[in-house]
């Protein structure tokens, strides 16, 4: 391509978040002329979002901080009928409630990330079932339905994988790609949206996107995807044995988020510096560098800066402070995450992989116990190898509490109330 003009484009490139574009030269001079808007849709699956979609937040945050306008578009529409893309079946369907419960959770995070209002740089949330709900059926059918090719739709991944699994693919959910087409010819009607931007595998239905609006009303619209975001051990980013990384932190607590980023493998510091924190590339690059025992504290940095952004400043200390106290000083912190036994329970004794699943450091009674026999399970840092020990009053500290480990690195504190 050309040189690059425009510092939002520029910005993208340089920090990793350019996979496919269906014209980067034409959008970096768009970008560099004039304001331009841009969306991304988020569907209401669950009442969070994870860092799986946290790539997505952090291009909004840069085309925002660049000067032009992000649409935080909400699939309170799409839902009910569910995206195939990257699935082995069919989503669950969800109720109009549970969608509207999940989209409430979901519009918490983005206030963290960009700045919503009523200014020309001000983002805005928007939701498709605004559109998609009052949709008379055969005349969309006829003006929007007939620019789809059936045999270029059963082309796209997003179709081929279940064909080509043999998983059933329900007419409902065939139309996905038509209504997020439809989304992108709505929302450049209605705010001049130009651009939809969103995962890699995203990129056939946004390019159904850009060339709709190109059939029916004759603009050029842009899209734009990020690579596939693995690991270096090539486990998918976001998924730990534990579960979601989610962005909420009244469903992951900030401190279990720190040591999410504090526990990047090495290879993946400087790319993750990059992609999840605005430090200067140069600063990147230099703690990039960074070799054996100094790595860590490369990672405590990218920890730091990726809990400021989503949880605040005061969040990230707190989290780096427990830490602290917990890895480095030996001492028991009391912001680990902390669940309450009962008195009478904890009297007679309640055993070890009933209360490490209950404190969230398991997520089944048969993996805890896999954990202790593995040498794994430690009581107040006492390794533990019976899975049938019993943890009672007698383990409380002179803190007040027992601290139960799961490994080195994960641990939670029980509270008798």
């Amino acid at each position: 391509m050309a040189a690059i003009k425009s510092e939002f484009v520029r910005t993208l490139v340089e920090r990793g978040f350019m996979h496919q574009c269906t014209d980067l030269d034409a959008l970096d001079a768009l970008a560099a002329q004039q304001k331009i808007t841009a969306y991304i849709g988020y569907d209401c699956t669950a009442s969070s979002l994870h860092v799986g979609s946290l790539v997505q937040i952090m291009m909004q945050r840069h085309l925002q901080k660049t000067g032009h306008r992000p649409i935080v578009l909400m699939g309170g529409g799409t839902t009910k009928v569910g995206d195939p893309s990257g699935k082995d079946a069919a989503r669950q369907i969800l109720s109009d409630q549970d969608i509207d419960t999940n989209m409430a959770g979901i519009r918490e995070v983005f206030s963290r990330f960009v700045d919503f209002g009523e200014g020309p740089d001000d983002a805005i949330m928007v939701n498709n079932d605004d559109w998609l709900s009052e949709l008379a059926y055969i005349p969309f059918l006829r003006d929007v339905g007939r620019h789809f090719s059936i045999n270029r739709m059963l082309s796209f991944d997003s179709v081929k994988l279940r064909l080509d699994r043999e998983q059933p693919l329900s007419f409902l959910e065939f139309n996905y790609m038509i209504l997020q087409a439809y989304d992108f010819l709505e929302l450049s009607r209605r705010h001049d949206c130009i651009l939809q931007m969103g995962g890699s595998d995203q990129w056939g239905n946004i390019v159904n996107g850009v060339e709709l609006g190109r059939r029916v009303d004759g603009k050029g619209l842009f899209g734009f995807t990020t690579p596939l975001i693995t690991l270096a051990s090539g486990a998918k980013m976001g998924k730990t044995a534990q579960g979601a990384i989610w962005l909420n932190k009244d469903m992951l607590s900030p401190y279990d988020y720190w040591q999410f980023w504090r526990n990047t493998e090495d290879a993946d510091v400087g790319r993750f510096l990059r992609l999840f924190t605005e430090l200067p590339l140069d600063e990147i690059s230099r703690l990039a560098t960074l070799q054996d025992a100094e790595i860590n504290e490369a990672k405590k940095v990218l920890a730091d800066q990726a809990t400021t952004l989503c949880h605040g400043a005061d969040a990230a200390k707190t989290a780096a402070a427990t830490a602290r106290q917990t890895f480095e000083e030996g001492s028991v912190a009391t912001d680990l995450p902390t669940i309450d036994a009962a008195e009478a329970d904890l009297e007679t004794g309640i055993v070890l992989f009933e209360l490490l699943r209950r404190a969230g450091l398991c997520q089944s009674n048969g993996e805890a116990r896999r954990l202790i026999k593995g040498g794994g399970a430690r009581v107040n840092d006492t390794a533990v190898n019976d899975e049938m020990t019993k943890v009672s009053l007698t383990d409380v500290t002179a803190d007040g509490v027992i601290k139960l480990s799961a490994g080195k690195k994960r641990h939670a504190l029980i509270r008798p109330i």
